[in-house]
């Protein structure tokens, strides 16, 4: 079978079998909306069993925790964000986002919090007992201006005969961040529960598309970030992550979340690591997946003490770096090959912004200046793998000659070609070396594919005819782009070339089915492919003219050895 076969034939299954597998798409059912009311419970650690065993609705403890009498509301507003805080437990109830405008809700901004969700609830774990605080009432303190400027706002309440618990929240001005600090009088030994929220309120015109994104991420500080979708939570049963310390945890959707991280090292305060992850689904039909689960973390206190920040915000890949604490890595791309394929997001990442800034265009010319630099780049190595193409293809004669000469003496025949190859510069590795500037191109595609999925920066984009560059093309122009300029550059590919069936085939089976990949994904990663594509073609035509101009030169002489009889 012809070596060129088998390689395209390697090249497809690397498309269609091992593409889906790595860049998985969680088949969603198509539900009404959730009703107002859907809140989660919160599960500790230390009450896991009794929760699970338990028959009463998942909302009581929330509802109950809100109307309690005398609840009070307090406002915030800062520069980027508008939040609000309840009196019943010290917690913040909403995050308003005033540089980002909802798609799904016109004329309002990005509101971080479902209804009735609070985007987190204290309780307190001591030797013998739990104290849910978000059921107790706080007075209201307002302390002095920090050097910034900013008030921080103080909470406290009476917990227990002798015991008082004191929560203090401080404000970025220019920022998402959102310091928080508490004291607890009394107890020893204690743990804070933070219950983040059971997904985030979605913003985005395909919301089916947002659910898909709802996850927790984890960071455990001695390894790489995971995401735990809520889809996966397929049962009723509690997932404990048990790999602790953590540098902090996440709830997200795809381009938004809310963030629990420990203490810079340069704020001045302990920095004591969440120690726990209690991750549980929301109890619904076995027929249905899930869309709502609950995530506690365990803080230990020092002294009655605790501090942690918490980010309320959108996911701005260069917000997300300069914090630190590898917050960037929120997204974890590639699955169990992230390893190799975040590398590339942060190369792309790192290339789309600079395009941006440098040159003051939106990022759909970014993409087209992007595809063409990307061609021009790998230029060298695609006409050296194309020149050696050439060379195999001339020799294809000879070597046939070779192997039916010493068809009875394979240690002869390898000694016969391994001359034939030193004759002409060249290499048994030659053929294999010749396919990977093919598969160069491969690895920026599937970091784009990751980009597109939350890259904040590409949200409501519009370019041409597109509203929206991160969504799919509504009229499906681009992807039939794509599609024919892959089976031009194939086409011009064959010009010159010997017959070959194969060839032929994969020519018209390749750009089909990524045609049917890309499809229904990002306009914006088929924007850059096709243009990719269509920047490969000048190339192309050239090799395929230089090996019109070869086939006209007759073959160099061969050593002896080499020769057939």
């Amino acid at each position: 079978m012809d070596r060129r076969f088998l390689i395209a034939i390697a090249l497809t299954a690397l498309v269609v079998l091992v593409t889906p597998r790595l860049l998985p798409v969680p088949k969603l059912a198509r539900r009404p909306a959730l009703p107002a009311d859907s809140v989660l419970r919160a599960q500790s650690p230390a009450v896991d069993t009794a929760i699970a065993s338990s028959d009463a609705p998942a909302t009581a403890e929330l509802v109950d925790s809100l109307s309690i009498s005398g609840a009070d509301t307090v406002t915030v507003t800062t520069e980027k964000v508008t939040y609000q805080f309840s009196t019943v437990g010290a917690m913040p109830l909403s995050a308003s986002l005033t540089g980002y405008k909802s798609l799904a809700h016109p004329g309002e901004t990005v509101q971080l919090a479902r209804p009735r969700t609070p985007i987190a609830r204290f309780g307190l774990v001591t030797a013998g007992d739990t104290i849910p605080l978000d059921r107790m009432p706080f007075a209201v303190e307002q302390t002095g201006a920090t050097a910034s400027g900013n008030a921080p706002l103080t909470f406290r309440a009476p917990i227990g005969p002798a015991s008082t618990a004191a929560i203090t929240y401080t404000f970025a001005p220019e920022g998402y961040l959102v310091g928080v600090k508490g004291q607890v009088d009394g107890p020893t030994d204690a743990q804070l529960l933070i219950t983040l929220p059971n997904g985030l309120r979605s913003e985005e015109v395909d919301s089916l598309d947002d659910i898909r994104h709802l996850a927790y991420v984890v960071k455990p500080a001695l390894d790489d970030a995971r995401s735990i979708q809520f889809p996966d939570l397929d049962t009723a049963r509690a997932r404990t992550e048990t790999d602790g310390p953590y540098s902090w945890i996440a709830s997200k959707n795809k381009y938004f979340l809310v963030a629990l991280l420990v203490p810079d090292s340069s704020a001045g305060v302990t920095r004591r690591t969440f120690t726990g992850v209690n991750v549980s689904p929301k109890l619904r039909s076995k027929k249905s997946l899930s869309r709502d689960a609950a995530a506690t973390v365990t803080l230990p206190l020092t002294s009655g003490r605790f501090a942690f920040d918490m980010y309320m915000g959108p996911q701005e890949w260069r917000r997300l770096r300069e914090i630190g604490r590898d917050f960037d890595t929120v997204n974890p791309y590639g699955g169990w090959l992230q390893g190799f394929v975040q590398p590339f997001a942060t190369i792309c990442m790192r290339a789309l912004l600079w395009l941006h800034d440098t040159f003051k265009l939106s990022y759909g010319w970014v993409l087209v200046i992007f595809g063409i630099a990307v061609r021009l780049i790998l230029w060298p190595l695609n006409q050296s793998a194309m020149k050696s193409s050439i060379k195999m293809q001339r020799l294809q004669p000879e070597m046939q000659e070779l192997q039916k000469k010493h068809a009875k003496d394979p240690q002869k025949q390898q000694q016969a070609m391994m001359e034939l190859y030193k004759a002409h510069d060249m290499s048994p590795m030659s053929p294999v070396l010749g396919c990977l500037p093919m598969l160069l191109p491969m690895p920026v595609l599937f970091a784009l594919f990751f980009v597109f999925q939350n890259t904040i920066e590409f949200r409501g984009v519009s370019f041409l005819w597109l509203a929206d560059i991160s969504q799919k093309d509504p009229y499906y122009i681009l992807p039939i782009l794509m599609g024919l300029s892959m089976f031009l550059l194939s086409w011009i590919g064959m010009r010159n070339s010997p017959p070959n069936p194969q060839a032929k085939m994969m020519a018209y089976l390749l750009p089909g089915m990524m045609t049917f990949f890309l499809l229904n994904l990002a306009a914006g990663l088929n924007l850059y492919y096709a243009v990719q594509n269509v920047a490969a073609i000048p190339q192309q035509w050239l090799v395929a003219r230089g090996r019109a101009k070869a086939a006209a030169k007759p073959i160099a002489a061969v050593p002896a050895s080499a020769r057939t009889d």
